[in-house]
């Protein structure tokens, strides 16, 4: 008997990718199932930060040296099909069909009978589209058979679309190596140090922070915000801070990878104030270090990770005030209450880690192979056949 085989396609694998990649190639070896990862585009990405290559002949790069816009959509189309046909897959896990991996892998499972699982952390209400377009996305993204999403918080938006009875949805895996940051023995909360980790762009809304933090100054005189990440907004934060004088904000700009842990093991509470986030998985590195978050409300990751008072406080990213408040109110907790806290948030992460990814994929992998596979209708097919995704990220770092 043929082991089963798994595959994972996406415009791009960098970065949190590469751990949970490399788990789940593992994992799925000792249950005797042979899995394969591709990426289409070495170059062109918001991770291009990440310079480290892989080298296991199980994780392919397609284009390692190209962008999407420097391939004609055919010459894309023919890579993908070409490695898919040679792999030859039982069940493909990819992006939304609004991306090339989405559409191209869909394409290639409805023509030769196997199995899609698509993995989607932007909620539709995040992504704004014309009646006719989101029609069209729709008519496509109901012949996926399974779909993979963060948290069952994202449930009642896709089900006003599909319903739940449409396809299988499982959760999950929007998770981190965990073990990575976690705090080796007790977590001090004396370093007078938040810390925010971020790429410096207009939709991260640190203007707000900073304006926020200068009101901290006023009323607290020890406590120091740390920025960690670089961006086109860098200069401009940095000029905001100096005209308002703010005394105790450090941007250290980019760092490495591998030393983010320590960064946030030596802080003692982390501050995101994005207008908006798909997710945010540097909530998740934060929490494994123990740190209670303060988040923005438009932060998808805080609706499922975050239980107010608990492990930390959200605010309005819009309402300056109420973000200094939640600044103030967690540097004025006593130290008891600021370890319960960190506690807490290390109680909720661990539920979110690589061991939960894999076996809500085992799950829905079983649930796959018991049943038949889904007929396209002509519509969809035709939709299908005209659309061939895309790689446009322009649209992630602006308001």
């Amino acid at each position: 008997m043929n082991k089963l085989k798994i595959l994972i396609l996406h415009n791009d694998l960098r970065v949190y990718w590469k751990r949970r990649l490399q788990f789940l190639h593992e994992f799925l070896k000792t249950k005797d199932i042979e899995f394969t990862a591709i990426e289409i585009f070495g170059v062109g990405s918001p991770y291009d930060f990440d310079l480290s290559k892989d080298t296991e002949p199980w994780r392919i790069c397609l284009f390692p040296a190209l962008t999407d816009d420097q391939l004609t959509k055919s010459k894309i189309e023919a890579a993908v099909f070409s490695k898919l046909a040679e792999i030859n897959p039982d069940i493909i896990i990819a992006g939304s069909i609004a991306f090339y991996s989405g559409a191209l892998g869909l394409r290639w499972a409805k023509q030769n009978n196997r199995k899609f699982i698509m993995f989607d952390d932007a909620k539709p209400s995040n992504v704004k589209r014309n009646f006719l377009v989101q029609g069209i996305k729709n008519l496509i993204t109901r012949q996926i058979d399974a779909l993979w999403l963060p948290s069952d918080d994202y449930d009642k938006e896709y089900e006003a679309l599909y319903s739940k009875s449409r396809f299988f949805y499982f959760y999950g895996y929007n998770c981190i190596d965990n073990q990575l940051f976690n705090q080796q023995g007790e977590k001090k909360s004396d370093h007078k140090k938040i810390i925010s980790v971020a790429r410096l762009v207009p939709i991260k809304n640190y203007e707000n922070l900073l304006n926020a933090w200068k009101f901290v100054e006023m009323n607290d005189d020890a406590y120091e915000l740390i920025i960690i990440g670089d961006g086109a907004a860098f200069k401009e934060l940095n000029s905001l801070a100096n005209t308002i004088n703010l005394k105790r904000v450090r941007f250290l700009g980019s760092i490495d990878n591998d030393k983010l842990p320590q960064y946030l093991n030596e802080a003692d509470a982390f501050v995101l104030p994005s207008w908006s986030e798909s997710w945010a998985l540097v909530v998740n590195e934060a929490m494994a270090a123990g740190l209670p978050v303060l988040l923005s409300n438009k932060i998808n990751s805080a609706n499922t990770l975050l239980k107010e008072n608990e492990n930390g406080f959200s605010f309005s990213p819009g309402n300056v005030k109420e973000i200094q408040q939640k600044l103030i109110d967690f540097i004025q907790l006593p130290d008891t209450a600021k370890k319960e806290m960190s506690e807490n948030a290390l109680k909720t992460i661990s539920r979110m880690d690589f061991n939960n990814m894999g076996s809500e994929l085992l799950g829905a992998i079983s649930f796959l192979e018991s049943t038949p596979n889904k007929p396209i209708k002509l519509a969809a097919k035709i939709a299908l056949k005209l659309w061939r995704g895309r790689y446009n990220t322009n649209s992630w770092d602006k308001l």
